[in-house]
């Protein structure tokens, strides 16, 4: 697979709106984008820092994945995610067959109109990975 760049770190909150000041008026960042993912029950709080996004993840019910990392990790970072060069099914393809588990079988929509898939952290040295491309 070729990874261009690290698309965003995506950190886990309680609130959105108490994690806001710390980035915008401590760090200094700009929240310029805040959306709903419905299927995946979370709301994204997307600020830019150069040419990577910090993505701030409050989940919206409590079967949410990101309530679960909180309730058994607390906040901080949740992912860290790559946009691909070749798209996101072939990268899924590609680890699965080096013997990397998926937690996702096939790209699903994501936000910021991307297509996102996960790798498990059980095959990534602990680490939550997803991997993401633009939706054509």
């Amino acid at each position: 697979m070729k990874i261009t760049h690290i698309e965003h770190l995506g950190i886990a909150v309680n609130s959105i709106e108490e994690a806001l000041p710390y980035y915008e008026n401590v760090l200094g960042f700009k929240c310029y984008n805040i959306e709903t993912v419905e299927d995946q029950k979370v709301r994204t709080a997307f600020l830019k820092v150069g040419g990577t996004k910090i993505e701030l993840l409050e989940a919206t019910g409590p079967e949410s994945a990101v309530a679960k990392f909180i309730e058994s990790r607390g906040q901080g970072v949740h992912h860290v995610a790559f946009a691909v060069e070749d798209g996101v099914a072939g990268a899924l393809a590609e680890a699965e067959g080096k013997g990397v588990r998926l937690i996702d079988k096939s790209p699903r929509k994501g936000a910021e109109g991307l297509n996102i898939a996960f790798l498990h952290p059980k095959s990534t040295q602990g680490v939550l990975t997803e991997l993401c491309e633009p939706q054509k």
